[in-house]
């Protein structure tokens, strides 16, 4: 009897951490403003870890698209406000640009596993 209430608390705890799993994955928000990624000056660089979501959160007046060239390829509509979401499942290099704002509105963004 003591060895199926153990199996039994062993298999729930299994079963909440697997239904747990996609909640451990991680947002990291990134400022779009008047002319640039994260931080006026130099292009940023903005390390997540694979299956994190990356929120590029636009704050300036300015028209702005987020367009990624990497291991998988993504665009943002063309947007003067409001955010875009895009879950990162594949890690690499990703080269991100505005393309109404090249060559200076750019950063890198590096996925790890």
């Amino acid at each position: 009897m003591r060895k199926l209430v153990v199996l039994g608390l062993l298999a729930g705890l299994l079963a909440a951490l697997l239904a747990a799993g996609p909640a451990l994955s991680k947002r990291r928000t990134v400022e779009v403003d008047d002319n640039y990624f994260v931080k006026r000056g130099a292009p940023s660089t903005v390390r997540v870890r694979r299956n994190d979501t990356v929120v590029w959160r636009w704050e300036g007046r300015n028209p702005h698209n987020v367009v990624a060239d990497g291991p998988v390829d993504f665009r943002s509509d063309t947007m003067t406000s409001g955010r875009y979401r895009k879950k990162l499942r594949r890690a690499g290099t990703y080269r991100i640009i505005c393309e109404i704002h090249p060559p200076n509105m750019r950063m890198t963004l590096r996925v790890r596993r």
